[in-house]
């Protein structure tokens, strides 16, 4: 299948020729504005169907949005008709395009010429109003203000804010590119006269920056957001393709001492938090209990044994466990335990708990196994 993509160097069209890619288009049309007139005549002789992508959203004139928007898809559609090709073609346009501005002009300009041609021709068209769509590989500082907002905040570089209280509505790269796989196959989501990405966001422009710098301090509070939340998954995975690269890095508090290091790793709102523990040979760990404070062991590398005894009972309970076989210790409330390194190597155990360590309630009872 001979597929088009106009705009291939823009933000919409990466994502989706990756993904294309990834899936196994491998017969790809990709134009940009250094692709020649001839090129692109010879494209749409033999294309089977049009990814629309191409626009003007900056220009240095304002009458670069017609010549961009509507010109352009003029040409486009006159090449089309010149070889009799009335394959489906697919038109990125705006919300902007409802608008009596300029840049909305000149989108539903496009999309009038677009309709037009269908009926014409009996071409499949379809038309998408995209809303502000966000995640990587989106230019910074140009049409994006999350594209801004996640690569100045993470460089320590000032934002502007003009109204906190605008709501935003949002759709992710990856939903948007699903959606245009989808619609390549045939199964758009029409609704009517237009098509929509199903699954749109809506935020405050506030409550997007606000969760943009909590990113930021998660990694120095060790924490990662709820991502039960969808918007906020998006969003983190987004802040996470702007970081520095000399930035993916950041460092943990060991706290250390002769029996080896106890580290926090990762913290989270509502499922506990992950340690990684050291332990030097013949060291032993724990003799301790917890009223509702529960966790999982993990040694994943050296040689050990974690034994229990329940609090009113003399019976001890051991398991031995080591890296070479991995397995996970729930750790039960009412039981005192510990964990000794019997091995001739440092012992490392990854250590799941419930819930955050508290120094106010730390629910641990000091009692020897």
């Amino acid at each position: 299948m001979k597929l088009i993509i106009t705009g291939a160097n823009g933000f919409i069209a990466k994502n989706l020729i990756t993904e294309l890619r990834n899936r196994g288009y491998n017969d790809l049309f990709e134009y940009t504005r250094k692709t020649s007139l001839a090129d692109l005549d010879e494209y749409c002789k033999k294309a089977d169907f049009v990814f629309h992508l191409a626009a003007v959203n900056r220009p240095k004139d304002q009458s670069e949005f017609m010549d961009g928007n509507y010109g352009f898809t003029s040409q486009l559609i006159e090449l089309l008709k010149k070889h009799n090709n009335n394959c489906p073609i697919l038109v990125s346009s705006s919300t902007q395009a409802a608008l009596d501005n300029p840049y909305g002009i000149s989108k539903k300009a496009g999309e009038d010429i677009i309709f037009k041609y269908g009926k014409e021709t009996g071409a499949k068209v379809l038309v998408y109003r995209f809303p502000n769509v966000f995640g990587k590989w989106c230019r910074p500082n140009y049409n994006s203000a999350i594209a801004t907002f996640c690569h100045n905040i993470s460089r320590d570089l000032p934002i502007k804010v003009n109204a906190s209280s605008v709501v935003m509505n949002l759709v992710y790269i990856d939903d948007v590119v699903e959606e245009l796989i989808n619609a390549l196959n045939g199964n758009e989501n029409n609704k009517g006269h237009l098509c929509e990405v199903p699954v749109v966001h809506t935020a405050t422009l506030g409550e997007i920056v606000e969760k943009i710098k909590s990113f930021k301090i998660s990694r120095e509070e060790r924490t990662i957001p709820n991502m039960s939340d969808q918007l906020t998954k998006k969003l983190y995975s987004t802040y996470l393709s702007y970081l520095p690269e000399k930035q993916f890095s950041y460092d943990l508090k060991m706290n250390e001492d002769h029996r080896g290091s106890f580290t926090e790793f990762i913290k989270t709102p509502d499922r506990g938090q992950v340690s990684i523990n050291i332990s030097k040979p013949g060291i032993t760990k724990g003799n301790h209990w917890h009223h509702t404070k529960n966790e999982k062991f993990l040694v994943v590398s050296g040689e050990g044994v974690i034994r229990f005894r329940r609090i009113d009972s003399e019976d001890v309970i051991e398991y031995y466990v080591s890296g070479q076989q991995l397995q996970v210790l729930d750790i039960p409330t009412g039981f005192t335990h510990n964990i000794e390194n019997i091995g001739n190597t440092d012992m490392v155990t990854v250590m799941w708990a419930n819930e955050h360590f508290d120094p106010n309630r730390p629910d641990t009872y000091f009692l020897e196994v």
